[in-house]
């Protein structure tokens, strides 16, 4: 639990730059289905899995070549400004993912996501290399939403 509550930390103070406090975190979080307004059109993601050792240079190598038909898929549903960072963290890797979110509906625009091919083939292909957290492994999930506590423009 200890290494979980280090890497958490770690991440929040490499990237306090997408953060806000947590009422507002938990509030993007309900109202991310909810229609955005002119003033409040982007809603800031942020979330973290391991990665497994082995799968380190396939998960790269992945990456830099990132399908065409994903990448495609990604901003037709609505998300931009799309990162993953990795950091080790003693003998552990982990992930650190940040999107922004322009649409109006995220449920749906996820499901949009989930039911493409190319999408379902990409997963196959990087949901292996990843080490889920126990308490989102335990969900049946791989990447863990993180709380965003700070952010400015």
């Amino acid at each position: 639990m200890k290494r979980y509550t280090i890497v958490i930390a770690l991440l929040i103070s490499i990237l306090s730059a997408c953060s806000q406090p947590k009422a507002e975190a938990e509030k993007v979080e309900t109202e991310a289905d909810k229609p955005t307004t002119e003033a409040n059109t982007i809603k800031r993601f942020g979330s973290v899995t391991g990665l497994k050792t082995n799968k380190l240079d396939y998960y790269k190598k992945l990456h830099a070549a990132a399908w065409p038909a994903v990448l495609k898929k990604i901003k037709e549903c609505n998300i931009r400004n799309y990162s993953i960072y990795l950091q080790k963290i003693d003998t552990s890797y982990y992930l650190f993912s940040y999107f922004e979110y322009t649409g109006k509906d995220f449920t749906a625009d996820m499901k949009k996501m989930a039911a493409d091919p190319n999408t379902q083939k990409w997963w196959k292909e990087t949901d292996p290399c990843q080490q889920p957290l126990p308490e989102t492994a335990a969900k049946g999930e791989i990447w863990t939403n993180m709380e965003e506590v700070f952010h400015t423009d």
